[in-house]
């Protein structure tokens, strides 16, 4: 199996953690994003290396900043190489009904959630074509899909980042390189459990299948897209959800 570079955006966090775990076990060198000063960014690379994944690195950035993620990605290549899989995981959320939330809110859940997928695959787009491999993964969402009550700010990012990879998929897939969108329902992160027991029991059972999403099967989807024998799947939404949207 050829070694890639990969990075992941939001590579900290629940999905993201469960995603560099995966392609390591791939194989590749992965890169976790994280913001430039994350206090428990040592912590989670000890335990990486206690797990066994020699070869996940930090890559610290601000990827809601265009200048910011440029540097990011030119340091990565420098101490592993040209980044070959991109999955874009960055996100955050600023919920409130439309009438309560204030611009702040919306700019900073775009900037955040929406953006940042542009700015980072702007710096490494050109150099997969011109190698004629590559794949990009973006991490949208349910909400996306079907809309959320007191998320517009967030539901609009997520479907923006699937109309992004239908548009940029177009572009690139003759020089080697898909694009795809990877859609989760709700996933079994330390943001989701800390939900308030009796609204998350509600919600729980809202799902066919009876219970939240595993990281790692986000993470197994996402791993089989970044891979050689996902090549003919490009520009597509990927729902994994437990039934909870059907479309």
């Amino acid at each position: 199996m050829t070694k890639r570079i990969a990075l992941v955006t939001g590579g900290m966090g629940g999905i993201g953690t469960a995603v560099c775990k995966r392609l390591a076990e791939a194989g590749h060198a992965v890169a976790a994003n994280c913001l430039p000063g994350y206090p428990k960014k040592d912590e989670w690379l000890a335990q990486m290396r206690r797990e066994g994944y020699a070869d996940v690195h930090a890559a610290e950035g601000d990827v809601a900043d265009f200048a910011s993620a440029g540097a990011m990605v030119r340091r990565i290549e420098a101490e592993l190489g040209p980044v070959d899989i991109l999955v874009n995981n960055a996100g955050i959320i600023r919920d409130s009904v439309m009438k309560k939330m204030s611009p702040e809110d919306w700019l900073a859940v775009i900037n955040t959630n929406l953006n940042s997928a542009w700015y980072v695959t702007k710096h490494v787009i050109e150099g997969m074509s011109e190698r004629g491999w590559g794949r990009v993964v973006n991490m949208s969402s349910v909400n996306g899909q079907k809309g959320q009550f007191g998320q517009t700010n967030y539901s609009a990012a997520k479907a923006g980042l699937h109309g992004f990879a239908k548009a940029l998929a177009q572009e690139v897939i003759r020089k080697g390189v898909t694009v795809n969108s990877v859609s989760p329902g709700y996933v079994e992160t330390d943001m989701v459990k800390a939900i308030r027991p009796d609204v998350l029991d509600k919600l729980v059972a809202s799902i066919p299948i009876g219970r939240l999403a595993k990281p790692a099967e986000i993470a197994a989807l996402v791993g089989f897209l970044a891979s050689d024998e996902a090549g003919y799947i490009t520009g597509a939404n990927i729902a994994i959800n437990g039934g909870m949207y059907m479309v």
